[in-house]
């Protein structure tokens, strides 16, 4: 068991720069979702691939720097995140349930 931590220990690790740099692409993907694209499905889509890139972020940072706090973060971001998710979906099923669309130009053009 001893030698099987050592052998793991010896690895060669990925840069931090290359987590920091598919972070980036991933929240700037995430970003231009958010920005051009009108179905709210693929919008809340967006914010969950730019919540993951933080997510990355945190987790590689806390890895290297050796301690845990990132990785207790990282946790709490994603349970938010899933009750976003859930509250996000039964609001735009209601919605399309009411007017049978989930495009965002139609949902801006209603009278409440």
């Amino acid at each position: 068991m001893q030698e099987t931590i050592q052998v793991a220990q010896n690895l060669p690790s990925t840069p931090q720069t290359w987590y920091l740099i598919l972070s980036t692409i991933l929240f700037s993907i995430g970003v231009m979702g958010v920005l051009f694209r009108r179905n709210a499905i693929i919008i809340l889509m967006c914010v969950e691939l730019m919540l993951n890139a933080v997510n990355l972020l945190l987790v590689s940072y806390s890895s290297y720097s050796g301690n845990l706090e990132g990785q207790v973060f990282v946790f709490f971001v994603m349970v938010v995140a899933a009750a976003e998710v859930a509250v996000g979906l039964a609001l735009l099923v209601s919605i399309y349930r009411n007017i049978a669309s989930t495009d965002i130009d139609v949902l801006s053009r209603m009278k409440w």
